[in-house]
C-alpha cells in the first residue's frame, strides 16, 4: 500500500528553553514512520504507560505498549483536526447510536494511517508477528450486530471524508455475552470487554453531564412573568465522557467517538456510612453505575425494561447537553443552531434526544415553544431499521411517568400540537387521529417512539430502496401522506476499508497492483477491472487468493471445533443474528434434505460442500437458541457419518464478532441471505460477503434486489416469494403451511427425521415446538419458498463445477459493489439530509493555524 511521506509539522518539546530550538526527539516521536522510531515509540509507551520492560512483559503488554505507540501517534492530528472545525466554524454531524460495533481497533487504525507494513517490520525486529499481536484485542464490546456494525462503518467513511462528526453512544462495562456451545445449546458468559484496560480511549472528566429521573414538576413564574415548569427534587446520575480517536484514511482528520459511562453523582451516603451500614451506604451508587454496566440484546422484549429506558436516556441527555455546550462556545444564542447542528438518530433508540431538547431549549434556555419545535424538527434525522411490529420500540407511559415525569408532559403537548396539525388537514378522520397518535392507547397506554421520530424531525429515511417503500406504503402511509417531503431512501453501505483493505489483503493487494489505490476510497475505480473478469490469469489468481482464504478459515475451525473441512468444498456461509426471519431454520433443513439425498445415493454427484453458521440469539429467545440446538445435533450426525464420504461438513462457529467476521467472509464461495422478502431492511452482511467474491443466494429483500441490479441478475442466486406476494398472503389468509408440506415429498422426509428423535438422541418431542410452528403458522414463511430455495441450490452445485464460469461470476460481484460503499451512502446523508460540507484538515497546510500546545497533558486533553 502508496505509504504518505508529507513533511510533518514540527512539534516544540514542552522543556524548551526561550530560544524556541527544536529538540529532534519529540518530532521523531511523534512524525518519523523509520523502523527504529516505532521500536522506540513501543517501548517507551511499555515504560511510560504500563511500567514494564523487555523481560518482564506478557505478549498482551506489548499489545497495549504498541496500541499506545500508535494512539499517541494520532492525538496531536486529533486535536488539531478539532480545532480547524472549531475555527472554521463547522457545521457538526452528531450520530446518536445505542451501539457501536467497532470491532478490533489496532490493524484498522493502522491501516488507515497508511503504515501498517513499517509496524509489521519494527514488531518483527523486536520478536513479533504484528498478526497475532493484534488478535490479543478484544472485540470492543458495544454493540450486537448490523445496527452498530453499521455506525461503525458510518464513522470510518465521515472521518476518511472530512466531514466534522461525532458519534455518541453508551461505554458499556459489559458486551451484550460471550457466547459457548455446550452440549449444543449456547451458554452465555459475561463479555468483559475492559478488563484489561483499552488503550484507545481517552477520559474527559471535565466534560462529564449530570442526568436527572423521577422527581416532580411544579410550576413558577419567571422573571418576565411568564408561566414555567421546573424539575425538582430528582435523582441524579454523573455521565462521564471517553473519547476514541475515528481516524480517516488517506487524511489529516481525526474525529471523535464519545461514549458514556454512568457514575454515581455522589460516591456514597456519608450519614449511613457514619453509622456502620456500608452496605446501604453504597447501594444507590451501584443502582446508578447499572445504567452503563451491561448492553441488552434488542430482542429482549421483557427483560431490563427500566434499564433500557433509563440507558436510552442517560446517553440521549448526556449528548444533547453536549452538543448545547460545544455550540454555546462559539454563538451566544440559538439562531444559527440549525446552521451549525445535525443530529441522526440511529433507529429508535435515541428518540429521547428529541423531548430532551425541547425541555432543556423550553425550560432552560427560555426559548418560545413553537421557536424551539421549529428547532428540533430542523436538525434531527431519523433512520428507520426495521418493519417488524415486534421490533418497533413503545414505551409504558406509566414508566414514563416514573422516570421522566417532565418529558412526558412535553410528550403529551407535541401530540396535541400534531394531532391539531392532522385534524386541520384531514378534517372530520378521526380514524386517522387514532392511526397517528403518538400515543397508543389501550390499557397499557403507550409511547410509539417512530411516530415521535417522523413528527420530531424533518426526515425519516430506510436504508434499501425496498425498504424505504414499505416504509412509506405499510409501516407510515398517513405520514407519508401528510409529508411526503420528509420521506426518503439511503441504501446502506460498508467502509472497504476495513470489509476489504484489511479483512482481505491479498485481494486488496491484487486489485491495487492493476489499478492502483484509489479503489480504497472510490470503490467505483474498481469498474475499470470488469474486463478482467474474462482473463483467464486473473481468475487464476483471485480463485488462488480465495483457496488461501479458506484454508485460513478451516485452520481456524480445526483449532477452534476440532473439525477438519475440505478447503476444496464449497464455503456455503449464513453468518448473522439469529432470528427466525432470518430463515437460519431453512438452511438448516436444506441440509438435512441434502444428507438424506445422500444416504440415498453414496454416490450422489454433488459437489462436497461445507455449511458454516455464525450467530448468537437473544438469551430470552428460546425458538432461536432450539435453531442452534438443531444446527448443532445435525452437525453432530453428519459429520460423524462415514457413509456420506466426506460430502457434506456443518459447522457453527461460536461466539460471532467483527474479528471472527473478517476472517469468515474473505472465505466464502456462497453467501446466504435468505430473510421472508419484506422483512430484512438492508442488511450489511450481503455486502461484505459479495465484495469479497462470495456468490449470493438470496430473497428479493432488503439491499439483495440492489445487489441484484449492480451485478447482474446472472451474477446473484434468487430464489423465493416476493414481498407483494408475501403481504397478500398475509392480508388474504391465503396461506396454509400443512397443505404445502402434504404435497411435497422431500418436506415431509425431513420433518419424519426430525420427529423421530434421530437429531436428539431419541429425544422425540425435543424440536417438536420449531415442527408445530412450521405446520400451524409459518410466520415466516419457510415452507413456500422451501422447494425454490432447493432448486437454486442445486443450480449453485451446478456452477461451481465450472471453475471459469464460478469465478467469473465472483470477480463481478467484487467488482460492481461501488453503490454500496459507505462513503457513498454518507455522502449521500451528508447532501440531502445534513446539509454538511467536508472540512479538510491538512497538518502541513494548516496545522501552524493553532497555538503551540504548552505541555503533552495539554495536548492529550484538547477538545474543540
Amino acid at each position: 500500500m502508496k505509504e504518505k511521506n508529507a513533511k510533518k509539522k514540527q512539534v516544540t518539546d514542552p522543556s524548551l528553553n526561550d530560544s524556541g530550538k527544536k529538540i529532534d526527539h519529540f518530532r521523531e516521536y511523534f512524525c518519523s514512520m523509520t523502523d527504529e522510531a516505532i521500536k522506540h515509540s513501543i517501548i517507551n509507551a511499555l515504560k511510560y504507560w504500563l511500567g514494564k520492560d523487555e523481560y518482564s512483559a506478557t505478549d498482551y503488554d506489548w499489545y497495549m505498549s504498541c496500541a499506545y505507540s500508535i494512539r499517541n501517534r494520532v492525538v496531536e492530528r486529533w486535536s488539531l483536526t478539532q480545532n480547524h472545525y472549531y475555527y472554521t466554524d463547522a457545521k457538526r454531524v452528531y450520530y446518536l447510536s445505542l451501539e457501536f460495533l467497532i470491532g478490533q481497533l489496532m490493524g484498522n487504525n493502522l491501516y488507515n494511517l497508511e503504515v501498517y507494513d513499517r509496524y509489521a517490520q519494527a514488531l518483527k525486529g523486536l520478536g513479533f508477528d504484528i498478526e497475532r499481536l493484534r488478535d490479543l484485542e478484544k472485540d470492543a464490546g458495544l454493540g450486537n450486530g448490523g445496527l452498530g456494525r453499521l455506525a461503525a462503518c458510518f464513522m470510518d467513511s465521515m472521518a476518511t471524508m472530512g466531514l466534522p462528526a461525532y458519534g455518541y453512544g453508551i461505554r458499556y462495562e459489559f458486551g451484550i455475552f460471550r457466547q459457548r456451545i455446550v452440549d449444543g445449546w449456547q451458554v452465555e458468559e459475561p463479555d468483559e470487554w475492559l478488563k484489561h484496560g483499552n488503550p484507545w480511549e481517552i477520559v474527559r472528566p471535565e466534560y462529564s453531564q449530570t442526568v436527572e429521573f423521577e422527581g416532580r414538576i411544579e410550576n413558577y413564574l419567571d422573571d418576565q412573568g411568564m408561566q414555567r415548569m421546573r424539575w425538582v427534587d430528582t435523582k441524579k446520575v454523573t455521565g462521564l465522557p471517553y473519547d476514541t480517536p475515528v481516524i480517516g484514511y488517506g487524511t489529516d482528520n481525526v474525529n471523535t467517538l464519545r461514549l458514556w459511562s454512568a457514575r454515581a453523582h455522589e460516591e456514597f451516603d456519608f450519614q449511613l456510612f457514619n453509622h456502620g451500614d456500608y452496605i446501604k451506604a453504597v447501594e444507590e451508587k451501584n443502582i446508578q453505575e447499572n445504567i452503563s454496566k451491561v448492553l441488552y440484546p434488542n430482542d429482549d422484549l421483557t427483560q431490563g425494561k427500566e434499564l433500557r429506558l433509563k440507558q436510552q436516556y442517560f446517553f440521549v441527555s448526556c449528548t444533547v447537553k453536549d452538543i448545547i455546550r460545544r455550540y454555546k462556545k462559539a454563538h451566544p444564542d440559538f439562531s444559527n443552531f440549525t446552521d451549525k447542528v445535525a443530529i441522526q438518530l440511529n433507529d429508535t433508540h435515541p428518540t429521547l434526544a428529541i423531548p430532551e431538547l425541547m425541555r432543556i431549549l423550553v425550560d432552560i434556555e427560555k426559548l418560545p415553544w413553537e421557536k424551539a419545535w421549529d428547532i428540533t424538527v430542523a436538525v434531527f434525522g431519523y433512520t428507520n431499521h426495521t418493519l417488524l411490529p415486534e421490533a418497533l420500540e413503545t414505551w409504558s407511559v406509566a414508566l414514563f411517568k416514573k422516570f421522566l415525569p417532565r418529558h412526558l408532559q412535553i410528550l403529551f403537548e407535541i401530540n396535541h400540537r400534531f394531532l391539531k396539525e392532522v385534524m386541520i388537514k384531514y378534517p372530520g378522520d378521526m380514524d386517522k387521529l387514532t392511526r397517528m397518535s403518538i400515543f397508543a392507547e389501550g390499557q397499557d397506554q403507550r409511547v410509539r417512539m417512530a411516530y415521535l421520530c417522523m413528527v420530531g424531525s424533518h426526515s425519516t429515511n430506510g436504508v434499501s430502496e425496498l425498504h424505504s417503500r414499505l416504509i412509506k406504503e405499510n409501516l407510515a402511509p398517513d405520514f407519508y401522506q401528510m409529508w411526503p417531503e420528509r420521506f426518503n431512501n439511503k441504501t446502506n453501505g460498508i467502509t472497504p476499508r476495513r470489509w476489504l483493505l484489511k479483512c482481505n489483503s491479498a485481494l486488496a493487494g491484487l486489485l491495487t497492483s492493476c489499478i492502483g489505490d484509489g479503489w480504497v476510497t472510490n470503490l467505483n475505480e474498481l469498474k475499470k477491472m470488469i474486463p478482467q473478469a474474462k482473463d483467464k490469469t486473473f481468475r487464476r489468481k483471485f480463485s488462488g487468493i480465495k483457496r488461501q482464504n479458506k484454508l485460513n478459515l478451516a485452520q481456524y475451525i480445526l483449532e477452534n471445533n476440532q473439525i477438519e473441512v475440505d478447503p476444496d468444498s464449497i464455503f456455503d456461509v449464513q453468518a448473522k443474528r439469529l432470528h427466525e426471519y432470518k430463515r437460519q431454520l431453512m438452511n438448516i433443513l436444506h441440509v438435512i434434505h441434502l444428507y438424506l439425498k445422500l444416504k440415498d445415493d453414496p454416490s450422489l454427484d454433488i459437489h462436497p460442500r461445507t455449511f458454516i453458521y455464525a450467530a448468537k440469539a437473544a438469551p430470552g429467545y428460546y425458538t432461536a437458541k432450539l435453531i442452534i440446538k438443531l444446527i448443532n445435533n445435525v452437525a453432530d450426525i453428519i459429520n460423524s457419518d462415514l457413509s456420506i464420504k466426506g460430502k457434506l461438513k456443518v459447522v457453527f462457529l461460536a461466539d460471532y464478532r467483527v474479528s471472527l467476521a473478517e476472517v469468515i467472509i474473505p472465505a466464502a464461495d456462497v453467501s446466504e441471505q435468505i430473510s421472508t422478502a419484506g422483512l430484512e431492511a438492508s442488511g450489511t452482511g450481503n455486502m461484505k460477503f459479495a465484495l469479497n467474491g462470495a456468490l449470493t443466494i438470496g430473497t428479493l429483500d432488503g439491499a439483495n434486489v440492489e445487489i441484484m441490479e449492480e451485478v447482474g441478475e446472472e451474477n446473484i442466486y434468487i430464489f423465493g416469494k416476493r414481498a407483494e406476494e408475501i403481504e397478500a398472503m398475509k392480508r388474504n389468509h391465503s396461506y396454509n403451511p400443512r397443505a404445502v408440506f402434504e404435497a411435497d415429498q422431500n418436506l415431509r422426509r425431513i420433518f419424519n427425521l426430525i420427529s423421530s428423535g434421530f437429531f436428539s438422541l431419541g429425544q422425540n418431542n425435543l424440536f417438536e415446538p420449531l415442527i408445530s410452528a412450521l405446520l400451524n403458522e409459518d410466520r415466516y414463511f419457510i415452507l413456500a419458498d422451501f422447494q425454490d430455495y432447493c432448486l437454486t441450490q442445486e443450480k449453485i452445485d451446478r456452477d461451481y463445477k465450472n471453475p471459469d464460469v464460478w469465478f467469473r461470476k465472483a470477480i463481478l460481484n467484487t467488482l460492481n459493489m461501488a453503490k454500496f460503499s459507505s462513503d457513498r451512502t454518507i455522502a449521500d446523508y451528508a447532501r440531502e439530509i445534513w446539509h454538511v460540507k467536508a472540512v479538510k484538515f491538512d497538518m502541513e497546510k494548516n496545522g501552524n493555524c493553532f497555538k503551540k500546545k504548552e505541555s503533552e497533558e495539554e495536548l492529550l486533553a484538547e477538545e474543540n
